[in-house]
């Protein structure tokens, strides 16, 4: 996630708390919790897609 310090977390936190409000936190957490998961999965299936190619192409 790069170079994200404890003061710049805290900023997210309150400018999410500002706009969001406390009780939309939470789905905004899980919804970003998923997005996340979704990617990292996505970009595991292109990877390991080039890899078989590139091991069928060596054969």
């Amino acid at each position: 996630m790069g170079n994200l310090g404890l003061t710049e977390m805290l900023l997210i936190g309150i400018a999410l708390l500002i706009f969001f409000g406390p009780s939309r936190l939470p789905e905004l957490g899980k919804s970003l919790g998923k997005g996340i998961q979704e990617f990292k999965k996505a970009s595991k299936e292109l990877t390991d897609s080039v890899k078989e190619d590139v091991v069928a192409d060596k054969k």
